[in-house]
């Protein structure tokens, strides 16, 4: 009799741990379980920790609350300004309504999903080349809010949208290539040409002040002699400014009066031809001038014989022949 009821206690025991096997049920920390009892909601949604469910009778559904990192496949569409792109983003959401999640929608990562790529593309479509390469925080926030306006009902809150990337044909990016390098050499030259023109105004208040002073110049001649004999050269460029030869020029003694007229009386030379010249420096006869040979010469030079008159002499009048002598009367 005490074999049987200890084997009948044994048997219900082990009944009992099937059936607590059965109906305990874990939830963990960062789930939420949502009770079925014969296909319908039970109320209230079971916290983290253990619960119990009726077997045969309950079904524990169990839902992730932790925010998932869905990635938007690549959607490729045209801008509003005629451009093709593909453009792929990155959404960031979390259940907050367990109940929710499971009943309003057949399978919320999936929704989710094809309304971020709709939205994706409607937001191309939208927007400029320029939007989507540097306007991106507002696209994040206009997708964010077409994605998060559908997804309340069913129980998920969308945290964040991010663009990742946009893809450009081959031919746009070599044309934006060389807008940029076009950009850039103009603002270069802009800088060049205001760098001179603060230089130029520098450099004539500079020689402004040198002029006062010729002597700066040659001090500022040494100076770069000696910037330039510092580097161990073997060859010195050495610039002769020309404002140096005009002031050598204003400080030498000008020549008398005197040396520079010619002697009273006496023409001044005519210069020699060229052609004379030369063949007096080659060691050839020089044949005569025709200038010279039309201006009046010594008198030996002339046919006459005459002697030549002096040019600065007034012109002699002819002498009259001597009177013959008187004949005696017969």
């Amino acid at each position: 009799m005490v074999q049987e009821l200890l084997t009948a206690i044994i048997a219900a025991g082990v009944g009992a741990g099937a059936v607590s096997a059965t109906a305990a049920r874990v939830v963990r920390q960062y789930e939420r379980g949502v009770v079925f009892r014969f296909g319908r909601l039970r109320e209230g949604v079971r916290g983290p920790g253990f619960t119990m469910i009726v077997p045969g009778v309950d079904r524990l559904r169990k839902v992730n609350m932790q925010i998932v990192t869905m990635p938007v496949p690549a959607q490729e569409g045209i801008t509003r300004d005629n451009v093709t792109v593909r453009v792929d983003a990155v959404v960031y959401f979390k259940v907050v309504d367990a109940a929710s999640a499971i009943i309003e929608v057949e399978d919320y990562r999936f929704a989710v999903s094809q309304m971020a790529q709709t939205s994706l593309r409607s937001i191309i479509g939208k927007s400029d080349l320029d939007d989507l390469l540097s306007n991106r925080e507002q696209l994040n926030q206009g997708l964010e809010l077409m994605i998060d306006s559908p997804a309340v009902g069913w129980g998920v809150q969308i945290d964040r949208v991010e663009i990742k990337d946009v893809s450009l044909p081959e031919t746009m990016k070599r044309s934006m290539a060389r807008q940029a390098e076009a950009d850039r050499e103009r603002r270069a030259r802009v800088i060049n040409a205001d760098a001179e023109l603060q230089a130029s105004k520098k450099l004539a208040e500079a020689a402004e002040v040198m002029s006062e002073q010729p002597a700066a110049l040659q001090l500022r001649l040494l100076q770069t002699v000696v910037a330039v004999a510092a580097e161990k050269n073997s060859t010195l460029v050495l610039p002769f400014p020309v404002e140096l030869l005009r002031f050598l020029e204003r400080a030498a003694p000008a020549p008398p009066d005197a040396a520079a007229r010619p002697p009273a009386g006496k023409a001044p030379e005519p210069p020699e031809s060229l052609t004379a010249a030369s063949e007096r420096l080659n060691g050839a006869p020089a044949r005569p001038d025709p200038e010279q040979a039309r201006r009046p010469g010594p008198a030996s030079d002339r046919l006459d014989g005459s002697p030549d008159p002096d040019p600065l002499l007034p012109p002699a009048s002819p002498v009259p022949p001597p009177p013959a002598p008187d004949e005696p009367d017969a």
